[in-house]
């Protein structure tokens, strides 16, 4: 049992060290993926939809992609030193749950990862940071932060398929 915990243990450490060993150019053009990925997203959802909760605990739809922003926002200032042009504002308590002003904030949002991004060097991805009170190197913040995008963004599959949307497909390159 010792063993295939050990394994196990270093074949996360090997994935989660390769993934961080991703390079800048490779990030933003991930990043750019994602932004169009979460337009179609956006996109699909009808205007009455944005208010929309699949149960009355969750998010709602708009909630949850502010949400995805403000995250990134977060995530991108911890990993570059960079402020956030929203400052310490809160696109998911302010931004109106419209389709509009929600595709906007989200937009804006990967447009400051994207930016941010491209301004940094591979070096400086090898960098270490703190983001949620824990040591990192950049580009594995920057990992976190994409991770936690797509994770968002997946949530909302079931709100489009509960509104009779089908969701866009998969995107991956």
């Amino acid at each position: 049992m010792k063993k295939l915990t050990l394994l196990v243990a270093l074949f996360v450490i090997a994935c989660t060290s390769a993934f961080a060993q991703i390079t800048r150019e490779q990030s933003v053009a991930e990043w750019k993926r994602a932004k169009a990925y979460s337009k179609a997203y956006l996109d699909a959802m009808p205007a009455d939809g944005y208010t929309f909760k699949a149960t009355p605990e969750v998010r709602t739809f708009a909630q949850q992609f502010l949400h995805l922003a403000d995250a990134t926002y977060y995530f991108i200032t911890s990993a570059s030193g960079k402020p956030s042009p929203i400052g310490k504002v809160s696109v998911e308590k302010t931004v109106a749950q419209t389709k509009d002003a929600t595709t906007k904030a989200v937009l804006d949002s990967y447009d400051f990862a994207i930016a941010t991004i491209e301004g940094m060097s591979d070096a400086d991805m090898q960098q270490m940071a703190s983001a949620e009170g824990m040591k990192a190197t950049k580009g594995l913040i920057l990992a976190k932060a994409f991770e936690h995008q797509t994770h968002h963004r997946g949530q909302t599959t079931v709100y489009l398929r509960l509104k009779g949307v089908t969701p866009p497909g998969e995107m991956l390159f």
